[in-house]
């Protein structure tokens, strides 16, 4: 999407999350954004994400999933859901962006998703917390269809309908 964006001329500024606890968004986000020489290029904090879009205005935001149902809930990495809310806080759009593959109509809602909980040394081993603290670790969360504007896969951008809800079921039937 931010290629696609940037070589209709339409990408003024880009900025990565760095996606704890693994940092993918500061190892592998931040590389894709200087290696595209990308303009105003700008890695935060997960915790940040408000007092940027505050501080410097965003136009959209724009996730991965790794899963989207068939009413358009999404599975993601953990903390999508958090940033999901603080743009519709802010008026800012929520997209998700994912490979046509990505589209499950088999699950009806993200109730049906099962997240994944890693280790907690995962967290802790790095994280310099004292021996015995507990940790809870889940990989991903989901996001409501409420809090997303659209879906953008390779095959078109999918949008709500006059009833405010995703027809994926429609949109996959049609680009079958």
């Amino acid at each position: 999407v931010a290629r696609e964006l940037q070589r209709r001329g339409k990408l003024r500024s880009i900025a990565a999350l760095e996606t704890r606890p693994y940092n993918q968004g500061s190892r592998l986000t931040a590389y894709e954004i200087m290696t595209e020489n990308m303009p105003g290029p700008c890695l935060i904090c997960d915790s940040m994400a408000a007092s940027y879009i505050r501080a410097k205005g965003a136009d959209a935001c724009v996730v991965g999933a790794d899963r989207v149902c068939a009413n358009g809930d999404t599975a993601n990495k953990i903390g999508t859901f958090t940033l999901s809310i603080i743009a519709k806080e802010m008026g800012v759009e929520f997209f998700v962006a994912s490979p046509f593959t990505t589209l499950d109509v088999e699950l009806e809602s993200g109730d049906m998703i099962e997240i994944e909980e890693r280790p907690p040394g995962e967290m802790l081993d790095s994280s310099g917390a004292p021996k015995g603290m507990s940790c809870w670790n889940p990989a991903f969360d989901v996001t409501p269809a409420e809090y997303i504007t659209g879906i953008i896969t390779e095959k078109g951008v999918l949008r709500k309908g006059a009833d405010g809800k995703f027809d994926v079921k429609g949109f996959v039937a049609k680009h079958s």
